[in-house]
């Protein structure tokens, strides 16, 4: 596939790896946090930890949307799928989220309640029209990528008069949840996590653009590479990382400058500023109540939000106990490290949400990670993707 395979060339990966084994310094350890779901699965699939030397750490981050969702938030959905009145629609991996007592949308719906997977949030769109006698509520997730979108349709919403249509609003902020963990005490404290640099989100940064990390690199010192979710990308963001950490500098470089800009995609920046305003606080899964990290609909569009409309009450749940997504999502474990994965916990039955997007670190790592011992070889990938 053109300018897909390009970027999994075995041959140069190996030449990328040879160029990152001689740049790392004797005796120094490199700790480098992808925060995007995406790097994650490219990570696992690809073996790209056997590419590189062992002083390199690749540390995941709470990158995955499905991932952070709090059970509480998924509680509410329930509440609300349950109503007669109500159509709830969703992506896939939101309806496989476990909440309470260890129901999800997807044994909802099981259970009689009208809910609709959808691919886009225009599908939820189609559905309020073809079904006017029934509140049509969209269960909005994800990071700046797919905020735009939902701003669209809010606006078009109300340009055609549509009445039963609403969105619960579950988009949150990469640089707020960049900044939590920077300002964790796991991060803070003598000993705790240790995070040298940070491989940025692609998906996100096209829109964004990298112009906000600049204040990690200066404030706390943390260099920032913004990668593409091909393994080419990633090893090059790694070898920029190691150059900038061996050199002591802490700057914002973009190495996916075929899709990103310092500037970011203005109109959908626009389109998002024109519906949203930020939410004074929002919790994360394993993250906790973080300020000002999320989104909420704008009070001139109060009659498309459905917490407001239908007086949701959002109650913060614990999670499963045994479950350790919360610190594999602040990088304090590795998924292998939790006693559920593999076992009681699996993509089939998932007791926690790391387990349920592919972008999860759960379901990467058990999909294609060490733990199976059957990666992906890179000499290999297009033919197997194609």
């Amino acid at each position: 596939m053109k300018f897909i395979d390009e970027f999994r060339d075995g041959r140069i990966a190996a030449s990328v790896a040879r160029s990152i084994h001689g740049e790392v310094m004797a005796g120094r350890t490199y700790h480098i946090m992808e925060f995007c779901g995406g790097h994650t699965h490219a990570i696992a699939r690809y073996g790209l930890p056997e590419l590189l030397p062992a002083s390199i750490r690749l540390v995941h981050g709470p990158g995955c949307p499905v991932c952070v969702l709090p059970i509480s938030r998924i509680d509410a959905a329930l509440a609300l799928a349950r109503d007669a009145r109500v159509m709830l629609c969703t992506y896939a991996d939101v309806m496989r989220v476990p909440a309470s007592r260890r129901q999800s949308l997807l044994t909802a719906k099981a259970a009689g309640a009208d809910i609709v997977m959808v691919y886009s949030v225009r599908d939820a769109l189609s559905v309020a029209r073809a079904h006017p006698e029934r509140e049509v509520v969209f269960f909005a997730i994800g990071f700046e990528t797919t905020t735009p979108p939902t701003a669209a349709a809010i606006l078009e919403a109300e340009r055609t008069g549509l009445k039963n249509f609403s969105v619960i609003c579950n988009h949150v902020l990469t640089p707020s949840a960049i900044q939590s963990l920077l300002d964790s005490p796991e991060v803070r404290r003598v000993g705790g996590v240790r995070i040298d640099g940070f491989i940025g989100p692609s998906h996100v940064s096209t829109v964004i653009g990298s112009r906000p990390y600049e204040f990690f690199a200066t404030e706390y010192e943390k260099p920032v590479v913004i990668a593409g979710f091909e393994p080419l990308d990633v090893l090059q963001a790694v070898w920029m990382l190691v150059r900038q950490i061996n050199e002591g500098r802490c700057e914002v470089e973009n190495q996916f400058t075929r899709a990103v800009t310092r500037e970011g995609n203005r109109k959908a920046q626009a389109l998002v500023g024109q519906v949203f305003e930020l939410a004074r606080t929002f919790e994360w899964r394993g993250l906790g109540e973080v300020p000002y990290s999320a989104l909420r609909i704008q009070g001139r569009y109060a009659r498309f939000d459905a917490e407001r409309r239908f007086g949701l009450a959002i109650k913060s749940v614990p999670d499963h106990k045994g479950c350790e997504c919360g610190a594999i999502l602040r990088g304090l474990k590795q998924p292998q490290e939790c006693r559920l994965f593999g076992t009681a916990c699996v993509p089939d039955n998932p007791l926690g949400s790391c387990m349920v997007s592919s972008e999860g670190a759960c379901a990467a790592h058990y999909a294609y990670g060490r733990y199976r011992r059957d990666v992906v070889p890179l000499q290999h990938a297009s033919r197997s993707a194609s």
